[in-house]
C-alpha cells in the first residue's frame, strides 16, 4: 500500500464515519501544572472519567502552579500523588522530570512552551525524559495550542478499520497529517475528532 493510497483510504473512512466536520482543534490548558500532569498521567486511562476531573481539581487547588516555576515550587513542598489522587510513582517522576527540564530551559508559560516545541532539538530533549515517547511530545504540543497528531491506540484502531495497519508511529502520523491536508482540516482537530469518537465507542 502506498502512502497516497493510505491517505485516500483514511480520508474515505473519515468522511464516512465522521462526516465533513468542521473539527475544531482541542483548546488545551493555560495552567502549566495541569499541562504537565495531563501529559504525565493520561496514558492508558479513561481520560474523561479518570484524568480530566483530577486536572480540574489540581488547577483549582494550585492556582499558583499556573507557571512552570510555580508548579516546581509546589512540588518541593507537596506530594503530587496526593494532589492528583493518583498513586503512580513512575508517572509522578515523569511530571517532576518534565518540570525540571522546562524550568532549566527557561520555559515558564503556555506561550513559552508553544514556542520551545518549535525547535526539533527541544523535542529531542523532551524525549530523553523517562516516560516520554513521541506520542507524548505531540500530545504536549496540542495541550499548548500547537497542531499535532498524537497517535494513540484510538487513532491506530480507527486507521486499522480503514485498512491501514502495521505502520510505525511517524508513518501513521504522516498519513493522518496527509489526510487532514487532503480534507482541508486542522491536523489537531482531525486527531481530536477521531480520538473523541473512538474513546466514546463501546
Amino acid at each position: 500500500m502506498t502512502a497516497l493510497s493510505s491517505v485516500e483510504r483514511l480520508a474515505d473512512h473519515v468522511r464516512t464515519v465522521l462526516g465533513d466536520g468542521p473539527f475544531p482543534p482541542p483548546g488545551g490548558w493555560t495552567h502549566m501544572g495541569v499541562v504537565i500532569c495531563d501529559a504525565s498521567f493520561q496514558a492508558r486511562r479513561k481520560y474523561e472519567l479518570q484524568i480530566r476531573p483530577r486536572l480540574l481539581q489540581l488547577g483549582a487547588a494550585w492556582p499558583d502552579a499556573a507557571t512552570v516555576r510555580g508548579f516546581q515550587a509546589r512540588l518541593t513542598t507537596e506530594d503530587l500523588a496526593v494532589a492528583m489522587n493518583f498513586n503512580s510513582p513512575r508517572r509522578v517522576a515523569t511530571a517532576h522530570d518534565i518540570t525540571d527540564l522546562l524550568a532549566a530551559n527557561g520555559v515558564d508559560t503556555r506561550d513559552d512552551l508553544h514556542a520551545w516545541l518549535g525547535d526539533q532539538a527541544n523535542r529531542v530533549a523532551l524525549r530523553e525524559v523517562k516516560g516520554v515517547g513521541p506520542k507524548t511530545v505531540d500530545y504536549i504540543g496540542n495541550l499548548v495550542g500547537r497542531s499535532h497528531v498524537a497517535v494513540d491506540i484510538h487513532l491506530r484502531t480507527f486507521a486499522a478499520e480503514a485498512g491501514i495497519s502495521n505502520l510505525g508511529y511517524e508513518e501513521l502520523r504522516a498519513v493522518y497529517e496527509g489526510t487532514a491536508a487532503a480534507l482541508g482540516h486542522d491536523r489537531g482537530g482531525l486527531e481530536h475528532a477521531v480520538w473523541r469518537f473512538k474513546s466514546q465507542t463501546p
